[in-house]
């Protein structure tokens, strides 16, 4: 997602988040499946100039900018980050990126992230999706926004919400506050619901 840390209020960019648990046929996990729902100013600004005596620009005439937006997104892990037995686990490059827009000229962008190694589903896992910086915020659909693919029977889901932000840091979300952000300083898990997936 090309983007321009600079300029402006927090967050710059909406996102509507939905994901998938993808399992293996041996009941392994083997990574996320994510649609990511632009909003409407984004999605405008991203296919300026794109489509065709007025239609809408098709999934062929966005590649260039689906390639574009899934390796800037590299440097910002894909804003996926997972844990098991409270160990950060890593992911490889994603794979099947596609952009599509609606017919409201909505951009979302869909790709499966593969785990670095599949891992055991008899630990629980979790994942969240945020930036650290907040200059994306991205909120979990509402309707189903996370659901499992082939997970072994008994296998349940949960999301635990963030805490509500306290009145001091409701205060800080000022633009300066963030260009005067440490790096490596994590203000957007305050904000991340956190999905677990336990399997028997």
């Amino acid at each position: 997602m090309a983007d321009n840390r600079g300029a402006q209020a927090h967050p710059h960019v909406w996102v509507a988040v939905r994901s998938e648990i993808v399992f293996g046929d041996d009941g392994q996990i083997l990574g996320l499946r994510h649609a990511w729902e632009f909003d409407e100013m984004y999605s405008a600004f991203a296919i300026q100039g794109l489509g065709k005596n007025g239609k809408l620009p098709t999934q062929t005439e966005l590649e260039p900018l689906a390639k574009t937006n899934i390796e800037s997104l590299s440097e910002f892990e894909y804003f996926t980050f997972a844990k098991q037995n409270n160990e950060k686990k890593t992911f490889s490059s994603p794979q099947n990126v596609t952009l599509d827009v609606n017919e409201k000229k909505i951009l979302t962008m869909r790709f499966f992230l593969p785990l670095a190694a599949p891992l055991s589903a008899k630990k629980p896992f979790s994942f969240q999706v945020y930036d650290p910086t907040y200059f994306v915020s991205f909120g979990l659909e509402k309707q189903k926004p996370v659901t499992l693919s082939k997970a072994p029977a008994g296998c349940s889901l949960s999301l635990l919400d963030p805490t509500p932000l306290v009145a001091a840091d409701n205060q800080k979300l000022s633009e300066a506050f963030f260009q005067n952000m440490s790096p490596g300083a994590d203000f957007g898990v305050k904000l991340a619901t956190r999905a677990i997936v336990a399997c028997p």
